[in-house]
């Protein structure tokens, strides 16, 4: 017999390295701190352990350096509380934080590698925004209030917040305060309280405190939050079964603008009767835009349905050449159907969508409101205003707020939409600009362009909590059109999808996706790129590139359909040919199971098309580690060929090219 058993040693390694905020943006104050844990079969020695934290820009030059100790003994599997190193102010770019610790009296030579560690920190990539987020762990938690989390449980409080931490307020006096970062007169919170017992929502106040005044109270309702049941067709009903998307978002003017460095507060008082978890609050100085020409704009006589449309009929009926468009003034509009906007291009302008809101009715649920366009409204625009819907579960077909075929150069701009099934579907539409815009709490995709969609911009948006793809291309051909190509998705943040990916494209060529930050997706990947056809007509991708660059993707993946766990990017070869992916520039952080997931559909048992001229370049990827839930067998992998997605099919088959690959800190590299 031959006995191998490991060295007698400490062995010291930084578990975890972290920063707050985790995400943050150019010019935040970015605190750094390092756990130290000894992964040793022997104690340390006694004395300092000292740790020298470096931020390296791109080029590999430091931009800051940070220092620290920790004093004292740390026993074999023991992990010591966490050290403070100081702090840094965010610059724009890609960066390395590296973390040396200094070689222990009791550690081997050979257990030295494990002192210095590397991880990737992103600032700048996504949509820029014109609010601060700021996180409820990060605040200031008083009262009582605790900080939950983190774990990546789908219907809990935690699993299903922004860094899978949250703020609970569940007694009177319990708070969470922050200090502005800039000016405002505005906040929107997430947030989740209790459904009702028979799944139609429940209603209630959080009061908003201002430098430690009472402000006013913000209203909050369920009614729009907690789906049960089957995964892929959640209902209302909680005797359906476990519940996920419990959270929703409210939004209040302030009245007042508070200057930058006061202090805002939510907090549990006597009057507010429910128990509340918060995620963050975006913090927003708005005013309202006036109408640009008062000589061209139309303004409608009343804030009903039809006195928009009319407004849009004097405006196409015009034959003088005066008239361009209809101003919306701030105000609220109740709107049950599509507004028609056709015979010439048209430019609808609100005063922005903090005054400007059309409101499905409340009586009512899932109605099918927003606006069609033909062909003859070529030229049109639609900014400075929002779309507050009534769905509270997903119904296929209606529920776009632009629902688009066969039309071309559209603007659509500064657009707020809540509570709908898609902010935009496209069918043929070409020469599109989506920008600026806020999708939040939707039922399916925020942007899905698909049947010939071409030469379409999708720029500077931010998705939160859609129920499906939040940017997505589909190269479907079952409404006409031929090949998805030369589309532009750029600067855009997507986070807290609650089903399927941040970016999803599904064949096509020349269509390049480009500086986006991508996190916390709850069941499915960072980024699906496929060639299913869900059994549509559809075309897969051509031999022009499919190109995605400079992207963050942070804690992203999940599992769904059944016990498939999805990764940070899922390449899934299928019904149509898979080739031309390139992806560029890729930092893939603590995924929940895997970095990147390769996968093979099999008809008959044999594969339909495998991955071909498939070239990977500068991708990281790191703190893949295994998840300890019942899915902990498919977890870990960096880089993962899967051997067994689902029954009935059968490994991956193909190959691609890595340039520059880095792996670090992955329970199993490559598997």
């Amino acid at each position: 017999a031959l006995v191998v058993k490991p060295v007698s040693s400490s062995d010291l390694v930084a578990s975890p390295v972290s920063w707050s905020p985790s995400s943050p943006g150019e010019g935040d104050t970015v605190t750094f701190s390092a756990t130290l844990k000894n992964q040793g079969t022997v104690a340390t020695a006694a004395g300092s352990h000292g740790i020298t934290l470096t931020v390296l820009d791109a080029s590999g030059a430091t931009v800051k350096t940070l220092t620290g100790a920790y004093s004292g003994a740390i026993a074999a599997g023991a992990t010591a509380a966490p050290v403070n190193l100081g702090t840094w102010t965010a610059g724009n770019g890609k960066f390395t934080v590296k973390t040396v610790i200094d070689p222990d009296a009791n550690e081997l030579e050979v257990k030295r590698a494990n002192n210095t560690s590397s991880q990737s920190l992103f600032v700048g990539r996504g949509a820029s925004m014109p609010f601060d987020n700021y996180e409820a762990e990060d605040g200031t938690v008083g009262g009582g209030a605790q900080t939950v989390g983190p774990n990546r449980t789908v219907g809990d409080i935690a699993g299903e917040a922004s860094g899978r931490k949250a703020v609970t307020l569940n007694s009177t006096g319990n708070y969470v305060e922050w200090t502005t970062k800039a000016s405002t007169n505005s906040l929107v919170t997430r947030f989740s309280i209790p459904d009702s017992a028979g799944g139609g929502g429940t209603n209630s106040t959080l009061n908003v405190y201002v430098n430690g005044t009472f402000l006013k109270a913000i209203d909050l309702t369920s009614k729009y939050a907690w789906l049960y049941g089957a995964e892929a067709g959640p209902g209302n009903s909680p005797s359906s079964g476990s519940p996920r998307h419990i959270y929703d978002e409210a939004n209040l003017l302030l009245g007042q603008t508070v200057p930058a460095g006061s202090k805002i507060r939510l907090q549990k008082d006597a009057a507010n009767s429910s128990t509340y978890a918060i995620d963050f609050v975006s913090l927003e100085q708005v005013s309202a835009t006036p109408n640009p020409d008062p000589a061209t704009y139309v303004v409608p006589t009343g804030f009903a349905h039809q006195d928009v449309q009319n407004a849009l009929d004097k405006v196409r009926m015009d034959t003088t050449g005066t008239l361009v468009g209809v101003y919306l003034p701030a105000g609220d509009y109740e709107t049950s159907s599509k507004f028609q906007v056709y015979g010439k291009a048209v430019k609808v302008v609100g005063a922005g969508p903090w005054f400007t809101r059309f409101r499905a009715p409340s009586s009512q649920e899932n109605t099918d409101i927003g606006f069609r366009a033909d062909g003859t409204a070529k030229g049109s625009s639609f900014a400075n205003f929002a779309y507050f819907g009534n769905y509270t579960s997903r119904i296929d077909g209606p529920g776009k707020v632009f629902d688009f075929s066969n039309v071309s150069d559209i603007t659509i701009d500064n657009i707020w939409n809540e509570h709908m099934v898609c902010l935009y579907w496209g069918a043929n539409t070409d020469n599109i600009t989506i920008k600026n815009s806020r999708i939040r709490d939707m039922f399916a995709d925020g942007v899905n362009m698909t049947n010939g969609s071409t030469d379409n911009h999708v720029v500077n948006n931010e998705a939160r909590a859609t129920g499906d793809d939040s940017f997505a291309l589909f190269s479907a051909i079952d409404a006409g059109g031929a090949d998805e190509k030369n589309n532009l998705y750029e600067n855009l943040t997507t986070i807290l999808t609650w089903r399927a990916a941040g970016i999803a494209v599904y064949g096509g060529f020349n269509n390049t996706f480009r500086n986006i930050h991508i996190a916390d997706t709850l069941v499915y990947s960072g980024i699906t790129v496929s060639s299913l056809d869900f059994g549509y007509p559809m075309n897969g991708f051509g031999t022009e590139p499919t190109t995605l660059e400079n992207i963050s993707i942070v804690r992203a993946g999940g599992h769904f359909w059944g016990a498939q766990t999805f990764p940070g990017i899922w390449m899934f070869s299928a019904s149509k040919v898979f080739q031309g992916i390139r992806v560029n520039n890729v930092d893939i952080v603590d995924p929940t199971y895997s970095g990147i997931m390769f996968q093979t559909n099999y008809v008959g048992g044999q594969p339909q098309f495998p991955i071909k001229d498939t070239i990977l370049t500068d991708v990281t990827i790191s703190g893949a580690h295994k998840s300890g839930d019942a899915y902990d067998a498919k977890s870990g992998f960096g880089l993962w060929a899967n051997e067994l997605p689902e029954a009935g099919q059968g490994p991956a088959v193909g190959e691609v090219t890595f340039h520059n690959l880095k792996l670090s800190d992955n329970a199993l590299d490559v598997k």
